[in-house]
């Protein structure tokens, strides 16, 4: 080999590995780029703290969160029946039924007011100084099993089965008693355990065969509250109710006088100044506001019911003609509603629209004229036998005319229930008309009460239905009924369910629209409302 190929060998081979040194250099610096770049350290940032929510704070979320809708009013209207066990007229139907036959007599009864819409029963439990219910002052009633005195066998009590029957079926039960009355005529013979025989100095023999309590007499106007306060205090009831028999009518003593002579010369001979009139509306006067004040001690919720005879006084109003219950009943109907003694005021309207003399409107518009407390004004209707070529018209058009009258938180109380139980027409004139929805009985402001909490609503929505279930919350001992609404598109729907009842299966789907939201309230025993709970329906 020449020097000269040497020399090219030796310059090739120096290039080639400077080229190589080159190549590996710059391969180094990337790795070392790459490798500064991945362990370069972070900025380490401090731990974010939660902030901290209040409790005031979280309510207001949770409020902004809850499904808000404008729900549509109730329907408020006082629908009851009178129940009269005096003379077998209502219930029992005979004084020698079973207890098995009194019961489903009751059941019948209570089931045709839940179906026609009714919401309220008046069941007279006093007809005459006795008791249908185990009483700590008077004998059990002659009406009830034929003896006075004589339990129901096999034992039961009738009035607490009423009351337990009633509520299931979201109706009210006012007991009513006879404040005065004390053996009835129909009532068989008296025995050692009648009030006649056991309190003679403080009851009178009347021409017609009945007996009275005094009402002049300490001892009448004690026994009466302790009557009413034992019935108060240990049954479940919604109202006392009092009719039209306070001092007897003239007609019971054969047109003589009341026989309280007794009574009368011991008040004069201790100086007393008062008419003799005036004197026994005073005793009256003094009994009906000792009871309103002393059921309210009791139990506030309770309400005090009258039903006057409809005429206060021949002339009032003007055109008026009639018997005058302030001066033969000595009964001051017009000062108790004056007075507000009553929460509701039911004076018996027995006649006719068209009636001239005792005008049903006319009667119903003066009596509203008196009624300066805003009590309830729910006149009793003569369901039985008003006097009127069609006697099913005329009543529903007094329901009609009652609330034309009254406008707000209207009410009836028909005599009786054998009106409805023994007339399917007159039950379906009712449903078909003015009872067609049911109705909330009105509420009653004059009268306190803490607000009932707000129902926990839980839905599980399915394909065709809902199922709505609610708490059945302790706290809430008075809750007497639910209301459930339910939207259509764009239209609520209301339906009152009764207290017992914590669930509800609803359609999704109802005359070609889509349910989208449901809703619920809670309402106690005087017919006050809840707040509501409300879910959207997906």
């Amino acid at each position: 080999m020449n020097l000269k190929f040497k020399y090219i060998i030796t310059f090739l081979a120096f290039v080639l590995i400077t080229l190589s040194s080159c190549s590996s250099n710059k391969s180094s610096k990337k790795i070392v780029y790459k490798r500064v770049e991945t362990t370069t350290p972070k900025t380490t940032e401090p731990k974010k703290t939660p902030p901290v929510v209040t409790k005031t704070e979280l309510s207001k979320v949770v409020k902004e969160e809850v499904f808000k809708v404008t729900l549509p009013e109730v329907n408020r209207e006082f629908r009851a029946a009178w129940v009269a066990s005096v003379a077998n007229i209502n219930w029992p139907s005979k004084k020698d039924l079973t207890t098995d036959q009194q019961k489903q007599e009751a059941i019948n009864l209570l089931d045709m007011l839940e179906a026609n819409n009714f919401n309220a029963v008046i069941f007279q439990v006093r007809p005459a100084g006795d008791a249908l219910y185990k009483s700590n002052f008077e004998p059990w009633s002659y009406f009830l099993t034929g003896t006075e005195g004589k339990a129901p066998f096999p034992y039961y009590d009738p009035l607490e089965f009423w009351v337990e029957e009633a509520h299931k079926r979201g109706i009210e039960l006012h007991v009513w008693l006879n404040p005065y009355r004390a053996h009835h005529s129909s009532g068989g013979a008296i025995n050692n355990e009648s009030m006649v025989r056991r309190s003679p100095e403080n009851i009178v023999r009347l021409k017609n065969g009945m007996y009275w309590f005094d009402p002049a007499d300490q001892k009448t106007q004690d026994h009466v509250s302790d009557v009413v306060k034992d019935i108060v205090s240990r049954y479940d009831i919604d109202g006392v109710h009092f009719d039209d028999y306070f001092y007897p009518y003239a007609s019971y003593n054969g047109g003589a006088d009341f026989p309280d002579n007794t009574t009368w010369n011991a008040y004069k001979n201790k100086g007393g100044s008062l008419s003799r009139a005036d004197w026994r509306r005073q005793n009256v006067n003094t009994i009906i506001e000792r009871v309103y004040k002393e059921i309210k001690a009791e139990k506030p919720f309770v309400k005090f019911g009258i039903s006057p005879f409809g005429i206060w006084k021949p002339g009032y109003p003007a055109g008026i003609t009639g018997s005058s219950q302030y001066d033969e009943l000595y009964a001051d109907a017009k000062l108790w509603l004056n007075k507000g003694w009553v929460d509701y005021f039911s004076p018996q309207l027995y006649w006719p629209i068209n009636s001239t003399g005792q005008s049903f409107p006319k009667l119903l518009e003066w009596w509203k004229s008196e009624n300066t407390h805003n009590r309830h004004l729910w006149p009793g209707l003569n369901t039985v036998e008003v006097k009127s070529s069609d006697r099913n018209s005329e009543i529903v058009n007094q329901v009609k005319m009652a609330g034309d009258i009254l406008q707000n938180n209207v009410g009836a109380i028909h005599w009786s229930i054998a009106g409805l139980s023994k007339n399917p027409t007159m039950l379906s004139y009712l449903k078909e008309g003015p009872y067609k929805n049911k109705a909330l009985v009105p509420t009653m402001n004059w009268i306190k009460a803490d607000r009932l909490t707000k129902p926990s609503l839980y839905i599980n929505s399915k394909s065709t239905d809902v199922v709505m279930n609610w708490n059945d919350n302790k706290t809430n001992a008075n809750v007497a009924k639910w209301i459930l609404y339910t939207r259509y598109n764009n239209d609520w729907e209301t339906t009152i369910v009764e207290a017992t009842k914590t669930n509800q299966t609803i359609s999704k789907f109802k005359n070609g629209k889509t349910l989208n939201a449901v809703a619920l309230k809670a309402v106690d025993r005087l017919g006050n409302e809840s707040d509501y709970s409300a879910e959207k329906i997906n």
